[in-house]
């Protein structure tokens, strides 16, 4: 867990609130409490502030899905209550440790409906997104985890360019794009093993269009050189080996494109009305 994730979420308990629990310390551990009946206590009508010495409770012993779900009854039992909007941040910050990603998406959600304009709600969008991030599997399955995590995170970006958030969304960002450039790298692929260049070029050009700052490029545009070179488009096949030429000149990818071209006399050459050099001089 990152350092402004923790200090944020222990700011939310204690700011603004008067956490004043009638003697109990947030982190107490009385013998008392920590007896206490998970299932009894999800339904036993409790003041506000026992309810949130209870689910410190169960934080100090990391027992973070009991603790979200303290911090859900705040917002059944006491729904009018100054403490119920940060019950249900902290309640998204429980489930995200329990690794119950889904469960801490909806009450982010749910936060940002209800308090737009609340000065928390930066946290809120860092949490979902996080949440999202946590999900991404590997490119061999389904993406649509990492595609929401995506626009989550840019999210973040957009709204709060000037926080912490921010600046750890963006790393993430990266990494996302990565991830969904691997995913469509590892698609063209296998179109390219079984020869059906069209369904390959149609991968490639995703990369080179949407994730150009991703380490996949260079690859992508030696494998567009191939796949266009066996259908005999020499000239994309050109233009493709001329920009990786242009951009990675000392890679192993382009040798490998330029020495495709020799197989037929031809030299990388770039064409200004292409597809691919359209892309680049439009991006770069």
């Amino acid at each position: 867990m990152s350092v402004w994730l923790r200090k944020t979420v222990f700011g939310l308990a204690l700011a603004g609130v008067g956490l004043s629990l009638g003697g109990c310390s947030l982190f107490d551990t009385d013998d008392a409490t920590n007896d206490l009946n998970k299932e009894a206590a999800q339904y036993q009508e409790r003041p506000v502030e026992q309810i949130y010495a209870d689910a410190w409770t169960a934080i100090n012993k990391r027992d973070w899905e009991n603790a979200a779900k303290q911090f859900d009854e705040v917002d059944r039992q006491h729904p009018y209550s100054v403490w119920a909007r940060r019950a249900m941040l902290m309640s998204a910050f429980c489930s995200y440790q329990a690794n119950k990603y889904d469960d801490a998406v909806g009450t982010a959600d749910q936060y940002i409906s209800l308090h737009p304009g609340s000065a928390e709600v930066a946290y809120a969008f860092y949490l979902k997104a996080i949440s999202l991030y946590e999900q991404i599997v590997d490119v061999g399955r389904d993406q649509s985890k990492t595609e929401g995590a995506l626009v989550a995170l840019q999210d973040v970006v957009q709204r709060f360019p000037d926080t912490e958030y921010a600046r750890d969304a963006t790393l993430k960002i990266d990494l996302t794009m990565d991830h969904l450039a691997g995913k469509e790298m590892a698609v063209g692929r296998y179109y390219l093993t079984r020869g059906d260049y069209i369904g390959a070029i149609n991968r490639f050009r995703v990369v080179v269009q949407q994730y150009q700052t991703t380490p996949q490029i260079a690859e992508a545009l030696e494998r567009l050189t191939e796949a266009y070179y066996s259908l005999g488009l020499n000239s994309e096949a050109q233009t493709a080996a001329a920009v990786l030429g242009a951009n990675y000149p000392g890679s192993q990818w382009y040798q490998d494109a330029y020495n495709i071209l020799k197989g037929r006399s031809l030299r990388p050459a770039e064409d200004k009305a292409s597809w691919i050099s359209q892309a680049f001089h439009r991006i770069l």
